[in-house]
């Protein structure tokens, strides 16, 4: 398509001082037919040469026309990847070249909402760009409150000072995330990205007071219900409603990806835990789950009581009970996602975070016990009152009837949740460790409380029975994670034996899954050679390993001092976002090259963070893995980067 404007008995410099209104080009055929077959001859000779799309100048004297300069087109991510296809179907360019014409991360225009360019909007405040895309909402402070609304049809955005696992059902509701503590790899962030929700985390300028409904930006407080934009890709906080513009999947970027694929060696999965986001994925175009965190299931409203009463449990026999009600429901999750995704694999990732994060925080506690001591002590007083004017109308011979003040057991409602609450506090205390990250968590979790994972396994063997049943062909896959030990994987690979015999026994089928080991574990990557005599496959878990190595958290890292170290070039890049590969890829080599002298056919992949991310993927390339694992919004920048790793090497 030619697109341009020209003027006649005019100088070039009229069409750009504005002062005469241009005619379109397309009015030069019935205008000049002889000029305007030149100009399109001009226009395929210049394409031609420099094989990109081509902003030239022209002028008309006499009857001839003259080419005054010509450069590459200036061009938006839907053009260039329109014209990329176009110029491959007329011949200009090979599917190859035209792969290499757009820098994955160009494709973040096309795969989320962006706030409308024609609109200029002063922001409020900025904080990082954690989850692309723009979104706008009511203001509000809590996550229960969040879903009510959600669920009532409003646009909310969640603002918090930090989010927590427990705040999970919020976001589902919520159109974006805004927190005012935390980093790009935050958890706020991590989750947001996951669910393809914009997020601007660690957005300092804010204060936030979740007890006064507010936030303050310099001399201005925003109240609940406030209505609020945010931006994912930029960082920035609007006040008010600020126009967006939606993303668009054209044909053109499928033949596009397509192209992507057929030269790529990494097949590209997605991390997804709901089988609506397997769904997207499966649409971005995913060959599989690379990590299905299982946690996450524990977090929705009505299992959270649930899991909270397995974790107060005193006997394994009580924790039994509470896991036999959670059973079913992991059950469901795993039979939806394993047919949303069939017949590619689907890598469940058994219990990682230590259990004390699906408790209440322990201030956020303290508070809820002595309200309930205030509230205890208050209705003891009115009881008190009531009986004494009993007495009083017992002395006087009143007529008058003092009605009953509280029902009967309301006294005994308050007395259990004080109770729970307390036993609540003390196991608290009693999960409290020093170093939570490096502590009861993972695999060591799963050994402490084994039927923990028993469960979980039968869980996953039970709806891969379903689905066999009824057709449907899946791949279910094992992995364990935290794993520094072959002994580790040994015990929960025989938990694993032992519950698949009971299901095939219980069912009739054969039930085939693979089991493998998360790499996240300095020492995990040292004994590779070991852990590959019982382990399928491995999945680097590239956030944690970073931190191992590193020896700092990413979020106090993050809010602290790795913004410093940047700008110093202490770090060259934030290693929570850029694959560290002279200290992190080291470790990943050694274990490609030991794990598969143990086990030449080893399945190796990486589902961190890092996988989305184009220059960590061509590392992955260099190294030999067979694939990566990112957020389902970032699988076609993952498909496109993937190809350009190969086409580089």
């Amino acid at each position: 398509v030619l697109f341009g404007e020209y003027l006649t008995n005019a100088q070039g410099e009229d069409v750009v001082a504005g002062i005469r209104t241009p005619k379109p080009i397309a009015e030069m055929e019935r205008e000049m037919p002889e000029m305007y077959r030149q100009l399109l001859e001009l226009r395929r000779k210049l394409e031609a040469h420099y094989r990109e799309v081509q902003d030239f100048e022209f002028t008309i004297e006499r009857g001839r026309l003259y080419c005054l300069q010509t450069r590459n087109g200036k061009m938006n991510a839907t053009a260039l990847v329109r014209t990329s296809v176009e110029m491959v179907a007329e011949g200009l360019l090979s599917r190859e070249r035209a792969l290499l014409r757009i820098e994955p991360r160009m494709l973040e225009q096309l795969l989320f909402p962006r706030l409308d360019p024609k609109v200029k909007a002063t922001p409020l405040a900025q904080g990082l760009p954690a989850s692309p895309g723009a979104a706008s909402g009511h203001i509000v402070f809590d996550a229960d409150r969040a879903e009510f609304l959600g669920n009532a049809g409003e646009a909310v955005i969640l603002v918090r000072e930090e989010t927590k696992p427990e705040d999970i059902h919020g976001f589902f509701a919520a159109q974006g995330i805004l927190t005012s503590r935390g980093g790009k790899t935050s958890h706020a962030a991590v989750v947001a990205r996951g669910m393809g929700k914009p997020c601007v985390a660690g957005a300092e300028g804010i204060r936030v007071d979740v007890h006064l409904r507010q936030a303050t930006i310099g001399d201005k407080v925003l109240h609940e219900g406030d209505y609020i934009t945010i931006d994912g890709t930029t960082g920035y906080v609007y006040q008010g409603k600020v126009p967006t513009v939606d993303p668009e999947f054209s044909p053109e970027l499928r033949t596009l990806l397509d192209w992507a694929d057929e030269v790529a060696h990494l097949q590209v999965l997605a991390n997804a835990d709901t089988p609506e986001t397997a769904r997207k994925a499966r649409e971005f175009g995913a060959r599989g789950i690379g990590l299905c965190r299982t946690e996450r299931m524990f977090n929705a409203t009505e299992r959270l009581p649930i899991v909270i009463d397995m974790i107060l449990a005193d006997t394994s026999e009580e924790r039994r009970k509470a896991l036999e009600q959670l059973l079913p429901m992991q059950r469901q999750d795993f039979y939806e996602l394993f047919r949303a995704m069939a017949p590619y694999p689907v890598t469940v990732r058994l219990l990682d975070p230590p259990i004390h994060e699906f408790l209440p925080a322990e201030q956020e506690l303290r508070r809820e016990i002595e309200h309930l001591r205030q509230l205890k002590t208050t209705i003891q007083g009115v009881i008190d009152l009531y009986g004494s004017l009993r007495l009083l109308q017992a002395r006087e011979d009143l007529a008058k009837q003092y009605p009953e003040p509280f029902d009967q057991h309301g006294e005994e409602l308050v007395d259990k949740a004080l109770l729970k609450k307390e036993r609540m506090l003390r196991k608290i205390r009693e999960l409290h460790e020093v170093n939570p990250m490096l502590g009861h968590r993972g695999v060591r979790l799963g050994l402490t409380y084994p039927e923990i994972y028993r469960m979980q396994l039968r869980a996953v063997l039970e709806a891969v029975a379903l689905c066999r049943k009824e057709g449907v062909e899946v791949h279910p896959e094992i992995m364990v994670p935290q794993v520094c030990t072959a002994r580790e994987l040994e015990r929960v690979r025989a938990m694993l034996e032992e519950t698949k015999k009971e299901v095939e026994a219980e069912t009739g089928q054969a039930l085939p899954v693979k089991f493998g080991s998360m790499i996240e574990v300095v020492r995990a990557c040292m004994r590779s050679d070991e852990l590959a005599k019982v382990a399928e496959f491995f999945s680097f878990g590239t956030n944690d390993l970073t931190q191992a190595t590193f020896s700092f958290s990413r979020e106090d890292a993050e809010n602290k001092f790795l913004p410093l170290y940047q700008q110093t070039n202490v770090l060259h890049d934030n290693p929570f976002e850029v694959l560290d590969v002279n200290g992190v890829g080291k470790l990943m080599e050694i274990t490609v090259r030991w794990g598969r002298k143990s086990r030449p056919a080893l399945k190796l992949g990486i589902c961190g963070e890092h996988g989305g991310h184009p220059e960590s993927i061509a590392f992955c390339h260099r190294i030999g893995l067979d694939y990566v694992s990112c957020s389902a919004p970032r699988v076609p920048i993952a498909r496109l980067a993937a190809a350009h790793a190969a086409l580089k090497s």
